[in-house]
């Protein structure tokens, strides 16, 4: 899978990234490298330190938010 290893970094850096709550996290590998104010600030960095190497930023939450997305759709039932 795509990140899994940022992915494990982040859970286990979490503890220590919550004082920075709302801020966004940049990981590569088993490395977090720093935390930014914004998201463009954070793929500027990874982009220019990292280019096409894969790299991770992810804001900073302390409780994940789940987001459901269902395709549930009855048989024989047509939308207008």
């Amino acid at each position: 899978m795509a990140l899994e290893q940022e992915l494990e970094t982040y859970k286990r850096k979490l503890p220590e990234l919550k004082r920075s709550e709302g801020k966004f996290a940049l990981i590569h590998g088993n490395e977090l490298i720093d935390t930014y104010t914004s998201y463009e600030d954070a793929i500027k960095e990874g982009y220019s330190r990292f280019r096409l190497e894969p790299f991770l930023v992810k804001q900073i939450q302390a409780v994940e938010h789940a987001q459901f997305v269902t395709r549930f759709v009855v048989p024989g039932c047509a939308t207008a």
